[in-house]
């Protein structure tokens, strides 16, 4: 052994984070056999960023998608993802997650209080590329769940970023389909939905295994016997260690490294300037597996989306709240432009690859041209649809710009007024012409889909509306995501490799800690969460079934 040891606490498994792929890979190695099953979590509550998010997953192929009807196949969602990703994916864990992805979905469906259902006209985001499926299914929505059933430990989840909880499922809360009576019987119960539902039902999943989580445990090495991981060493809050053995192995799930400025300066492509995910996301894991001799991937890539900063915090320590952005550009009389007032992306388009966008590089100014930007709206748009977390017609946020002409907003917001007059007159002809001639939005199925939108309105008009009635609004919106995509590489079983290839004995990753199955494709609503969890499962599926070499 490396070091000479005391053990706080000994398990067979020890579960890093508590995010949807790591519950996911505590409640798998339970059930196959693992034996004794601890999770650390860094902070006081449950669900990490999963439990904030819209929940959803995206896996081809699952049953809940055959039984709608739609046909799917591993060669369509091949041909798909590596039309997004071409010549970054790597066979091994692609097929397994394909594999295991469905199983996954049946296997909480058998085993847990999780319920999906396939939202099955929820489209996949690039729709006109070979492989994808314009009517949907590879999306899976939650049903909601009532957080009575946890009891005590409704507490310890964390809260949704919304201004309020959902009490359905996404496609009852954007079809409307609620009731007064089903609707006041939801709050009663504490139903919720979305990333809460999922959260929430996983960990009731955990209490009903009994599988403990040990708060306020910030994992902080990885230990070694010889090349295997025999253990962790966290920190508790008042800095002290807490040291865990793992008899047969560790699962790093702790999320990405979005809020650790140094990696992210480290390692990303270009700015990234809101992240959207907890705060506790500083790259812990990664670290953990550097330090470990772990080889990496993915390292340049993130989930991007758009963000806005709400606030500032006044306190030491703290971290500023950004709120998403991906609706309130996709609507009628919303359009993106830069310090130049000119649009330069289909403001409908899906919130992963307009980040890519962002981060156009200006060789001759020797900067992002699109950084920074703002999204225009007006008061016919104020008063008719919510913006970020502001119901129609409520007071302006604080983070919004106002004034009574294009001209003076320009002004105030620091964009050049020729540049966006010009810009908003050529929009609205083109508006009033029905053609987006210079970005094409409003002319595929993921434009037109009513979550977006206005489902009030025919095609393109779900998402095309004129700018034109004062006052005139302007947000400055931030290169933001919902986490990274690189990390420690693992092999089909999610066991992390090393530079050579060889899978380090008794360590594996799954979540935003791991690189990206998918690379830097992002198939579909739950793009994240859909192979996430498939390696949380994988990872606690091999973890239970494999008795390690000792």
């Amino acid at each position: 052994m490396t070091e000479d040891l005391r053990w706080d606490l000994e398990a067979d498994v020890v579960v890093l984070g508590s995010g949807g792929a790591a519950m996911t890979a505590a409640i798998a190695a339970h059930d196959f056999g693992a034996g004794k099953v601890v999770i650390l979590e860094k902070t006081g509550m449950v669900g990490g960023t999963t439990a904030m998010s819209g929940g959803m997953l995206w896996i081809p192929g699952n049953h809940h998608q055959i039984e709608a009807g739609i046909a799917d196949s591993d060669e369509d969602a091949v041909a798909y993802l590596d039309a997004l990703a071409p010549g970054a994916l790597d066979p091994e864990t692609l097929g397994a997650f394909l594999e295991s992805g469905p199983e996954m979905i049946r296997y909480l469906a058998d085993r847990t209080p999780v319920r999906f259902h396939a939202y099955a006209d929820f489209p996949d985001y690039q729709p006109y590329i070979p492989g994808a499926k314009p009517d949907g299914g590879r999306s899976l929505d939650n049903d909601a769940f009532s957080f009575e059933r946890l009891g005590k430990w409704a507490t310890r989840v964390n809260p949704t970023k919304m201004a309020y909880p959902v009490r359905g499922s996404l496609m009852e809360a954007i079809n409307g389909t609620l009731d007064e009576a089903t609707l006041a019987e939801r709050e009663a119960g504490d139903y919720r939905g979305l990333g809460q539902a999922l959260a929430g039902a996983l960990f009731k999943a955990v209490l009903d295994r009994d599988i403990p989580v040990e708060f306020e445990k910030r994992a902080r090495r990885l230990v070694k016997d010889g090349d295997r991981v025999i253990g962790v060493v966290a920190e508790d809050t008042a800095g002290r260690d807490f040291r865990v053995r793992a008899r047969r192995g560790v699962v790093i799930a702790t999320g990405g490294f979005e809020w650790n400025e140094m990696l992210v300066r480290t390692f990303l492509r270009g700015p990234l300037t809101g992240p959207v995910s907890v705060p506790e996301n500083e790259g812990d894991g990664l670290l953990m597996a550097i330090e470990a001799g772990a080889q990496l991937g993915n390292m340049q890539h993130a989930f991007w989306q758009q963000s806005v900063l709400e606030f500032k915090p006044q306190h030491r320590d703290a971290k500023p709240n950004y709120l998403l952005g991906s609706d309130e550009r996709a609507r009628p009389g919303a359009i993106l432009v830069n310090r130049a007032g000119k649009r330069f992306v289909n403001e409908a388009a899906n919130y992963n690859a307009m980040g890519k966008a962002l981060h156009a590089f200006d060789a001759g100014t020797h900067s992002y041209a699109n950084l920074p930007y703002w999204l225009i709206v007006d008061q016919r748009y104020r008063d008719k649809y919510q913006t970020f977390n502001t119901p129609p017609g409520g007071p302006t946020p604080s983070f919004m710009i106002s004034a009574d002409s294009l001209e003076a907003l320009a002004a105030k917001a620091g964009i050049d007024a020729a540049g966006l007059t010009a810009t908003v007159a050529r929009f609205n002809d083109m508006v009033r012409q029905g053609r987006d001639e210079d970005f094409h939005r409003g002319e595929n199925t993921y434009d037109n889909f009513y979550m977006w939108g206005d489902a009030a309105f025919d095609p393109p008009y779900r998402t095309l509306g004129v700018i034109d009635r004062g006052p005139y609004y302007a947000v400055k919106m931030e290169s933001g995501a919902l986490g990274t995509a690189g990390g420690p590489k693992t092999n089909g079983d999610a066991q992390v490799l090393d530079w050579n290839g060889n899978p380090i004995p008794g360590l594996y990753a799954a979540g935003n800690a791991m690189a990206a199955v998918l690379g830097e494709a992002y198939g579909g609503a739950g793009g994240t969460l859909g192979p996430g969890m498939t390696f949380g499962y994988i990872a606690g599926r091999h973890l239970g079934s494999h008795i390690p070499n000792r």
